[in-house]
This record gives structure tokens, C-alpha cells and sequence, in this order.
């Protein structure tokens, strides 16, 4: 059998350890035999879990006979982890063990060193501050889980899932992983990465900026086809002045600061409406839906349609 031990260290979140428990645990073979062992292993007997008390049956000792370590996350990752963890990680690591992270367990992970000079994703809003602690990893915000070979990451809460019904494909096969997502009810594979999820701020504009009176025309007025020159003569300068103040007030370009305004727009109405695809598009300014389904995907990382599905289920 593949054993499987999910680390869990004091401050566990209780999603992240009993996702991977649950979806390896369901596998099963075509002669119903179970594929995976699963421990749970800590430091220490007892780790805290929020709301409950966890008590961890194998310690640190279980992770040199596993197959696969799961890290999942924890309320407030460490700077350091406890002793004795990173020297069984890296241990492990040396002896080919695969290592996988759920959600701000790739804080645990990139603490080992493990991840460095690799790419590696986490929970959207929690990159950043991966990003900041852990300059030498890739963080990559926009994907469900990045796959390394022998060291894996995931996204939050779903992600894992996704995660763990790949690593079962890549062990027995996608006649297994999906008989796996099928009790986990899930898709074997989603379509389009956690972008989809993250709230897509517009650039600020500094409070009293003299561009606010045009945002908030824009802003009205996003479904109309405007033009660089048009945004230019409402302001009263020059399309030269206009590009130069945009980007000293706004980080970006009128155009840019534009399109992603009517994404905004069209993401509501796809959440709030049964509008079809193309009248969004009018909706939101992009003419066409051909232009409107390209700009979306670039800037959500997935199409309407499939935003809609997410986030409207009943609604094509």
C-alpha cells in the first residue's frame, strides 16, 4: 500500500487536514481493495484545531516510512517551524518521498527550503505575503495546484481536492481518481485556475487625485466604445498628458484601467443575471463577444461561461 501521513502541527486548520484524509481514503482499486494507508502524525500527541482538540496517532518518526507527506495549513504559519520538522521533511525529501502543501501549508513547506527556485502556489490572498517571507520561491496566485514532481502545492479549501484527485491519477490511474471524485463530488478536473476567485481590484486612484471625477466616468459610462482620444477630450488634456497622469495616479494606462472595469462589470452581471454571453458583452463595452470571451479569460483566467457555472449554477 501507498501510505500517505498528513503532518499536523499545532493551529491546523481542520479543511486542510481532513481533505486529503478523506479524498486518499475513498480511493479505491478495481478489485475494491484500498490503495492508500493514511496517518496522521504530529510533534507532539495533541494538536489544537480551532474549535476541537486533534488527537495524532504516529509522530514524527511516521514520515520517514511514508510515500507521500501532507502539509496541510495553519491559522498562523511560523517563521520557523517546530523542532525537529524541517530536519524529517528534508529527510524525507533526500530520500525521494513526495511533498505536498494544502493552501498556507506552503508557508510550512518553503520554510524547509524545500520550494526554493521552484514554483509554488497558495491560498490568492495569502500569495503576497508568501511571496514577501520567501523572495527565492515562484508564487504563482492564478493556478489550483502546481505540480513539481516530487513537490506539490495547492491553492485554499477546493484546491486540495483538485491536488489530491491528481496525485491518485498520477499513482493508479484516472479509473481510480475518478471513482475518488466521484465520492468527493467533484469534477476530476476543473476548468480555469483560482483567478477566477480573486477579487479583481481596480488600480486605486490616492483620495483627491485629480483623475477621480474621469474614474467615475469611466465608470458610468464603461459599456459605450470609447476611444483613447474621447477619454482624452472628457479630461481636457491631451492623450500624451492623459497616458503620464494615469500612470502617476493609477499604476496603469486609461485603456488598461478601462477593460478592466467592464470585466468587473460583466462579472456581476454573469453572477446576477441570465443575460446571455453575447448581450454581456454589448452590456459591457467590448462590441463583439469574441473580444468581450478573450479579455475575460486573459484577466479571470477562465471564460464566462465557466465563471458563470462557478459562481450562477443553473444558469448557461
Amino acid at each position: 500500500m501507498h501510505t500517505v501521513a498528513v503532518l499536523a502541527l499545532d493551529g491546523v486548520i481542520p479543511f486542510d487536514l481532513s481533505a486529503p484524509v478523506d479524498t486518499f481514503g475513498w480511493a479505491r482499486l478495481p478489485d475494491g481493495r484500498e490503495p492508500y494507508r493514511i496517518r496522521v502524525c504530529s510533534v507532539r500527541g495533541e494538536v489544537s484545531a480551532g474549535a476541537f482538540t486533534v488527537r495524532a496517532p504516529y509522530g514524527l518518526q511516521a514520515l520517514a516510512e511514508a510515500d507521500t507527506i501532507i502539509l496541510p495549513g495553519v491559522a498562523d504559519p511560523p517563521e520557523t517551524l517546530p523542532p525537529g520538522v524541517t530536519e524529517a521533511l528534508r529527510a524525507a525529501a533526500a530520500n525521494g518521498t513526495r511533498i505536498a502543501s494544502i493552501c498556507v501549508g506552503a508557508f510550512l513547506f518553503a520554510a524547509t527550503g524545500l520550494l526554493d527556485g521552484l514554483r509554488a502556489t497558495t491560498h490568492w490572498i495569502a500569495a503576497p505575503d508568501l511571496a514577501r517571507r520567501h523572495p527565492a520561491v515562484t508564487v504563482d496566485p492564478n493556478v489550483l495546484y502546481v505540480d513539481n514532481g516530487q513537490f506539490l502545492t495547492s491553492a485554499g479549501a477546493a484546491a486540495a481536492l483538485d491536488m489530491c484527485l491528481h496525485m491518485i491519477r498520477k499513482d493508479f490511474g484516472s479509473a481510480v481518481a475518478a471513482h475518488a471524485a466521484r465520492m468527493s463530488v467533484m469534477p476530476l478536473e476543473r476548468e480555469g485556475g483560482q483567478s477566477q476567485f480573486i477579487v479583481h481590484d481596480l488600480p486605486p486612484a490616492p483620495a483627491g487625485a485629480t483623475l477621480e471625477p474621469l474614474l467615475a466616468w469611466l465608470e458610468d459610462h464603461c459599456d459605450r466604445d470609447l476611444t483613447l482620444a474621447e477619454i482624452a477630450a472628457k479630461a481636457g488634456m491631451s492623450t500624451r498628458t492623459l497616458n503620464r497622469r494615469f500612470r502617476e495616479q493609477t499604476g496603469t494606462t486609461p485603456l488598461q484601467w478601462l477593460h478592466r472595469t467592464r470585466v468587473r462589470r460583466a462579472q456581476h452581471l454573469l453572477e446576477t443575471t441570465a443575460h446571455p454571453v453575447e448581450r454581456i458583452a454589448v452590456q459591457t463595452g467590448f462590441g463583439s463577444p469574441t473580444a468581450f470571451r478573450e479579455r475575460f479569460r486573459r484577466v479571470v483566467g477562465t471564460s464566462p461561461q465557466a465563471y458563470r457555472r462557478s459562481f450562477r449554477p443553473g444558469v448557461s
